[in-house]
């Protein structure tokens, strides 16, 4: 079993930053990759970032160049430059061991 707690959501205005922490506990070990999603009110699930324990990231194409994700440990961070309001909703953080396991979200409200 893995743990997750999520922190950082809030709100901000447009071209603002916010910065996400997700930190793992439990079986860490296992780990293969981490990743952050997000849910739009109205919309599927959709990823927006994912590294893998060996560093290999992946963006979805409208955060690149805006989000950073990094990971120190079993904490993976999400750093969100020049936010839109496009950029609204509920993020969460996926953890992959083989089993799949997410954290509670965290809400990201961006204003124009």
């Amino acid at each position: 079993q893995v743990q997750l707690v999520e922190s950082g959501g809030g709100f901000v205005q447009a071209g603002g930053s916010l910065r996400l922490s997700c930190a793992a506990s439990g079986r860490v070990l296992r780990i293969n990759s981490m990743g952050w999603y997000r849910q739009a009110p109205g919309k599927q699930r959709e990823l927006v970032a994912s590294i893998s324990r060996l560093g290999i990231t992946e963006y979805a194409e409208p955060v690149k160049g805006r989000f950073t994700i990094s990971q120190d440990n079993n904490t993976a961070y999400l750093q969100m430059n020049s936010l839109e309001p496009e950029d609204t909703g509920v993020y969460y953080c996926r953890v992959f061991t083989g089993a799949i396991y997410w954290g509670q979200g965290t809400q990201v409200t961006v204003s124009s």
